[in-house]
């Protein structure tokens, strides 16, 4: 004798209840007295009764992982740390270089006087187009130096006024330049001309780079 009642797998004393497709199978034993039923159901409906009765089961939750800080995850940022400059003597400077670093004095400075070159537009049938005048610039040529040597420096435009005489400055990024055969020290747009605290050396005049003559020599490996 098989009862069907929609119910989840369940275990009365011996009497076996199988769930298929949602429903469950009372299995008794063959031939069963009205006492055996009796009992079978009573023992039946009474776990029923205690089931219904239990407390719900209760969901566990574990706890949820927080997230990682950004710093764990997020590299930081590699600070590249500048490079000093490296400074020079004057004695030291060679033709076709570029790239000094000094800190020089000032002995004089002398100003070289700059014609500008204006062009005058001609009468012509045609229409005359007229460049603009080029723009005046000033230059110096300042005597400056350190403890080993002396050399000229090509001062421009707003340089001259910076390259006083007597005055202690610092040269970035200066090159050398050929003026008839001899050195002329330069700071163009790449490089820069600051005042700084006067300096305790004296310049050694004696020594004048800008004195001494090269020549171009053309050189044939033989």
């Amino acid at each position: 004798m098989v009862i069907l009642i929609n119910l989840k797998k369940l275990m009365v004393n011996s009497v076996k209840v199988y769930k298929f497709g949602g429903l469950a199978h009372l299995a008794l034993p063959p031939n069963p007295s009205n006492s055996s039923k009796t009992q079978y159901f009573r023992q039946f409906f009474s776990a029923m009764a205690s089931r219904s009765r239990a407390a719900p089961r209760q969901a566990t939750y574990a706890p949820k992982s927080s997230p990682a800080p950004a710093s764990e995850h997020t590299p930081s940022p590699t600070v590249t740390e500048k490079r000093k400059p490296v400074f020079t003597k004057v004695d030291r400077l060679q033709p076709g270089t570029s790239g000094h670093n000094l800190t020089v004095k000032v002995v004089n400075s002398k100003d070289v006087p700059v014609n500008a070159r204006v062009n005058k537009p001609t009468s012509s049938s045609k229409a005359v187009l007229s460049r603009p005048p080029a723009r005046i610039s000033r230059i110096a040529e300042c005597l400056i130096g350190d403890e080993t040597g002396s050399i000229i420096f090509t001062a421009r435009n707003e340089q001259v006024d910076i390259m006083k005489s007597g005055a202690t400055v610092i040269l970035r990024n200066a090159k050398i330049d050929m003026f008839k055969g001899t050195m002329r020290l330069a700071v163009d747009k790449w490089g820069r001309v600051e005042v700084t605290e006067p300096a305790s050396f004296q310049v050694k005049e004696d020594n004048n780079l800008s004195l001494v003559e090269y020549e171009l020599v053309n050189v044939t490996e033989e």
